[in-house]
C-alpha cells in the first residue's frame, strides 16, 4: 500500500468517526470516539511529514 492510499484510508476512518459522534447519545461513547478522532488525526500530519518529497521534472 502506497502513502497516499494509506493517507486516504486514515481520512477515510477519521470522517467514519466523525459521523459516529453526531449519531452517539452515550457520553461515554462520545468521549472515546472523540479520543480515538485526536489520535488519528495527529497520526495524519506524522504521515505526510514521513512521505518523501515528490519532485516533478520541472522542479528537479
Amino acid at each position: 500500500m502506497d502513502d497516499d492510499e494509506e493517507r486516504r484510508e486514515l481520512q477515510d476512518r477519521i470522517m467514519r468517526y466523525r459521523m459516529m459522534e453526531r449519531e452517539v447519545t452515550d457520553p461515554l461513547a462520545l468521549g472515546l470516539l472523540q479520543d480515538i478522532v485526536t489520535e488519528l488525526e495527529a497520526a495524519l500530519p506524522q504521515r505526510v511529514a514521513a512521505c518523501p518529497i515528490r519532485f516533478s521534472d520541472r522542479e528537479r
